[in-house]
């Protein structure tokens, strides 16, 4: 005969949670809802070239600005490539506008050619070391006297400087005719007999210039 325990016993066994290893399987909490994120907003970019600027740069045979040489690189670049072609060291860079050139003969034959002179930053202080540059170039003691040589190595100098594009300056000119007046003057004292026809015309003293806008 069915007892109530008989038909109560097989609806808790139902109910009852399945145990594993003695203990009861913990229940996992439901997961959470992840949400989208919200998209952030692009960054501005910097503002670009304008048509103005695009134009210049794309026009045929005009270089870029970072391309182009300061005057001051220009002037490095002309001492150096002359430096370079004449074989020529640079013994000291001298602060004051004034040079020297000469040679040193060795005994296996060999000829070392040097020069001190001013950095090539200005017009004025380029022209002073392209003349250092120039004694070399048309060789000691080709031209006689003295203050002739000086003429050609200021010529030299000039025309070096205009090869190359670079500015000759109203103080440029100056210093070229105060030069070589100094070297008349220094010959005459020194009992010149006859002047040489490249130098009649600085047998005075030179007027000084006006001063140029922005120096040098």
């Amino acid at each position: 005969m069915l007892t109530l325990w008989d038909l109560i016993s097989p609806v808790l066994k139902l109910l009852r949670p399945k145990a594993q290893g003695g203990r009861s399987k913990p229940v996992r909490p439901a997961s959470r809802v992840q949400r989208p994120r919200a998209k952030r907003r692009p960054r501005p970019l910097a503002p670009g070239p304008g048509l103005f600027e695009l134009a210049q740069a794309s026009k045929p045979g005009r270089p870029a600005r970072s391309a182009r040489l300061t005057a001051r690189e220009r002037y490095a670049r002309v001492a150096q490539d002359l430096l370079r072609e004449h074989g020529i060291k640079v013994r000291r860079w001298r602060k004051n506008m004034s040079g020297v050139a000469w040679t040193v003969k060795y005994n296996d034959g060999s000829v070392a050619r040097f020069i001190e002179a001013p950095r090539p930053v200005t017009p004025l202080s380029t022209s002073i070391l392209l003349h250092e540059i120039g004694h070399h170039a048309i060789g000691f003691d080709r031209y006689k006297p003295r203050c002739l040589e000086e003429y050609h190595a200021w010529r030299w100098s000039l025309e070096a400087m205009e090869r190359h594009g670079l500015a000759i300056t109203d103080r440029v000119r100056h210093r070229v005719s105060l030069s070589l007046w100094y070297a008349v003057d220094k010959a005459r004292r020194r009992g010149i007999k006859e002047l040489p026809a490249e130098l009649l015309a600085y047998q005075t003293r030179p007027a000084k210039p006006k001063r140029e806008r922005g120096g040098e």
